[in-house]
């Protein structure tokens, strides 16, 4: 079968037996692109790409897989915190190999099914949904919350979307290319004006982490949800303001934002055209093309998706 597998500084197609072994096969019918998979391929990754991914069971269940997922026998897997396993967590991509190929065995806990009505195709954004809805709650969010999100990415606008599904009338949205501008307009966001309460960063970017700590107000909270190297805590300590832990660190992966599928984060304002969808999509013989547009954000992109 074919994979897209990291070849630093860019990625290859290669031919690799069928997945073998215990867990459900699953034929991948989407996988998307996102900051970790490039900066895989900065830190010299050379597993298989991939760990936001949906496809089809035998039987024909659509399901999402679970980015990272543990042993499930010890004391932290019980309590869903497969990143913190005591074998060692399982980070598609990563660590092990991920799912941008034609097929991916995954062990059956990892396997979330599909509500009716979301799109097969789309459905790699639940992992990436579940980061956003995720870092709302780590950040408290209710509906007398003020909440302002820097980032206009597709995490940046699920976690916009996902602000407004928990009852937040006036979602702020630092965004920065002009189709973000256009898509902040048809979710209903507006431009920060003042201070908040809680800051979602989605940015990932050293100027990112600043526009967070500056919008939030004293006491107020910084929920870091970018990909990011530089360090996180000085910035929000020296200001006085609250940073929870990453979201990506301790979410225990898709089956934290199930509940809450694309069709319901993203916003009903915009019931034609849903600007977290995927934008791009490209063959798995086009993978190189697209980690390319993935990392031109100024083309367009909220997520690049490879189709296998």
């Amino acid at each position: 079968m074919r994979t897209v597998r990291n070849a630093p500084p860019e990625v290859e197609i290669v031919d690799v037996d069928e997945p073998e072994g215990d867990g459900a096969l699953i034929q991948v019918v989407a996988a998307g692109i996102c900051a970790s998979d490039l900066q895989y391929l900065q830190y010299g990754s050379r597993e298989i790409a991939g760990h936001e991914f949906a496809g089809v069971l035998e039987d024909g269940t659509a399901v999402a897989v679970e980015a990272i997922f543990g042993c499930q026998g010890c004391p932290q897997c019980d309590q869903g915190n497969f990143n913190l396993c005591a074998s060692g967590p399982t980070a598609l991509g990563m660590l092990s190999a991920g799912g941008m190929s034609e097929y991916f065995r995954a062990p059956r806990h990892a396997l979330t099914p599909l509500p009716t009505g979301l799109d097969i195709k789309d459905a790699s954004l639940v992992e990436p949904a579940s980061v956003a809805w995720h870092g709302c709650h780590q950040g408290s969010i209710g509906s007398d919350t003020r909440v302002a999100v820097v980032g206009g990415g597709a995490i940046g606008m699920l976690a916009a979307a996902s602000a407004q599904t928990m009852g937040v009338e006036q979602v702020a949205l630092e965004v920065r290319h002009p189709h973000q501008f256009e898509a902040r307009d048809l979710i209903g966001a507006v431009a920060p004006s003042g201070q908040y309460d809680v800051v979602l960063e989605t940015g990932g970017s050293e100027s990112s982490l600043h526009r967070a700590v500056e919008l939030t107000r004293p006491g107020g909270t910084v929920v870091y949800m970018g990909c990011s190297e530089t360090s996180h805590g000085p910035a929000a300590s020296r200001s006085g303001k609250r940073s929870p832990s990453d979201p990506h660190s301790v979410t225990p992966g898709t089956t934290a934002a199930v509940s809450s599928p694309r069709r319901r984060t993203c916003s009903p304002r915009a019931p034609s055209w849903h600007p977290c969808s995927s934008t791009h999509g490209f063959p798995i013989e086009d993978a190189a093309e697209a980690f390319r547009v993935a990392r031109d954000r100024s083309t367009g992109t909220f997520r690049v998706v490879v189709e296998p």
